[in-house]
């Protein structure tokens, strides 16, 4: 389904042909139509399925930017995922005239947000926390609130905002439209849904059974900056007859597809853009190998049937599990075995996981080829070729040629050395951007992370020290002080700027507690949540210096 098929103004179209999206995703499709009908929604979804624009996109339409009041509000647990929204609403809203979106967390200061709030706003999106702090401020008005989110439900119910939730909730307008997004449907969600929504229809993205076994599947992980120098690599590197590379948006297909054919690959874009004449000369040219890479969105490339397809590469992680089956399902047909390669920026390794868990497949790790690499294989690809050229024995006309050289006094060896050098020259190498992380020993940090990490626990285990390495603070109340883990990382959610993702083990003791977590983030969490109040008692953090 199109986005053009909803009766949605021109100035969101807009919006959503600048970040380029062409087609909904599964949970879009099905949430989109019944949240402009104002009614009360339970979406069931992951992570990186498109479901902040499934919420996002009705509340942009339903807001009345030309009314100075707070009109919607979205709580999601932790400030990066506020943050995140905020920014992927704000571009989906850009061409509404006068609409004011603004995020709300803790570890920053609140006068700015208070400025903000003064001023007036549309849209609030923020962490239970901060926004209760703002209730209690009287710089929130919910009087004429009418859309209210809770985004990640199940998670927040996991960190003890359950309450807060409950709080907020209760303060705005009982004819508001109330919308759930979770991971999971739990009884939390099911009992917080009975109380709070009225006849609320569930929106569930079954996932069809897809078998994926004939296929090799690879990720990396690379910086953003990074793709389009180690596509090429891999493409020299493992030279596959044909091959589909896939990117989430017809802008990212245009600019890719011109940066491979300015490298010099017979490359070639497909996007929902295009004229049907023109797809068919695109794809004409891909089946008789005029062109030997096809870049290509996900509706693009629907019902594509290429039996010779050895590689298929995700440029850019897809929206949903399922499109990630869809596409590496381009390759391995007709009882062939195929190859794909996934490209993994910082957090999507998150959504990579989900992918795994859905696929029940190895994707296993692999590092980012090197200049090293592509010259080894070049070079034994140069020594296959004359091999070949010497066994044909129809190497007559040029033997004059070495004749006159060896006249001048030239060896054969040096002769053929420098024959070859000119080649390997000319060859792949000379196209490539060097990359100081992955060529001179520099690793990207994903990379050390995802490979090394997992040695260095081991080793750690091994002497009986990975538990007393961890770096961690120290915060003076336990359990007699009536504080869990939950209620800890609520503080840490609310109150610092520290990714929760990021700690490690929460232990809570009878009369204190401490929190693991990375040593750069060690000075930040003392000074941020030192001093702040955890269920209702002043702490005080320092770093732990005890083993």
């Amino acid at each position: 389904m199109r986005f053009e098929e909803l009766r949605l103004s021109q100035d969101v179209l807009r919006g959503i042909e600048d970040i380029g999206f062409e087609e909904m995703s599964p949970i879009q499709a099905g949430a989109i139509p019944k949240l402009l009908e104002k009614k009360d929604i339970i979406g069931q979804a992951q992570t990186g399925t498109g479901k902040t624009a499934a919420f996002g996109i009705p509340v942009i339409e339903n807001i009345n930017a030309n009314e100075n009041t707070l009109q919607g509000i979205i709580l999601c647990p932790t400030r990066e995922l506020s943050i995140q929204v905020s920014e992927e609403i704000g571009k989906l809203a850009k061409h509404k005239r006068g609409f004011k979106i603004l995020p709300v967390y803790g570890g920053v200061s609140i006068e700015r947000q208070l400025k903000a709030l003064k001023k007036g706003v549309h849209l609030v999106v923020g962490t239970p926390g901060r926004v209760m702090d703002h209730m209690r401020r009287k710089s929130i008005s919910f009087e004429n609130v009418k859309y209210v989110v809770l985004d990640e439900a199940d998670e927040m119910f996991d960190m003890g905002f359950r309450d807060d939730m409950g709080f907020i909730i209760d303060k705005t307008p009982e004819d508001r439209q109330t919308v759930f997004f979770s991971a999971t449907i739990g009884k939390d969600v099911v009992k917080f849904s009975d109380k709070y929504q009225r006849n609320p229809e569930l929106v569930k993205i079954e996932h069809k059974e897809l078998t994926v076994s004939n296929i090799n599947q690879y990720y990396l992980e690379l910086k953003q900056d990074m793709k389009t120098e180690i596509l090429s690599r891999i493409i020299d590197v493992k030279n596959p007859k044909l091959t589909i590379v896939f990117c989430n948006t017809k802008k990212r297909v245009d600019d890719l597809t011109a940066d491979l054919q300015s490298r010099g690959y017979f490359a070639d874009g497909l996007h929902g853009d295009l004229k049907q004449s023109s797809r068919d000369v695109v794809m004409r040219k891909f089946r008789e190998g005029t062109i030997d890479i096809l870049v290509a969105t996900d509706v693009a490339a629907r019902g594509l049937d290429v039996d010779d397809v050895d590689m298929v590469i995700n440029y850019d992680l897809p929206q949903d599990e399922e499109y990630y089956v869809h596409r590496i399902g381009r390759t391995a047909r007709a009882g062939r075995k195929g190859t794909s390669y996934t490209f993994v920026v910082g957090r999507d390794i998150y959504k990579l996981k989900d992918i795994q868990k859905y696929t029940k497949a190895n994707i296993e790790y692999k590092d980012l080829p090197t200049l090293k690499d592509i010259k080894f294989i070049y070079e034994n690809k140069l020594m296959e070729q004359i091999r070949s050229e010497i066994e044909k024995e129809d190497l007559g006309r040029y033997k004059s040629l070495i004749d006159a050289l060896l006249i001048e006094e030239y060896s054969s060896v040096d002769i053929a050395a420098a024959l070859i050098k000119i080649q390997s020259d000319s060859g792949n190498l000379s196209g490539h951007q060097e990359l100081d992380m992955v060529d001179y020993g520099r690793k990207y940090k994903g990379q050390e992370d995802s490979k090394d990490r997992g040695k260095n626990k081991k080793r750690d285990k091994k002497k009986g020290k990975n538990k007393d390495r961890a770096p961690r603070v120290f915060i003076n109340k336990g359990k007699i002080d009536r504080i869990s883990k939950r209620n800890i990382l609520h503080a840490i959610a609310n109150e610092t700027t520290i990714p929760i993702k990021s700690l490690g083990d929460v232990l809570v003791l009878d009369k204190y507690s401490f929190v693991e977590m990375p040593q750069e983030y060690l000075k930040r969490c003392v000074q941020e949540l030192d001093g702040t109040l955890i269920k209702g008692k002043r702490v005080s953090v320092e770093i732990s210096t005890g083993r």
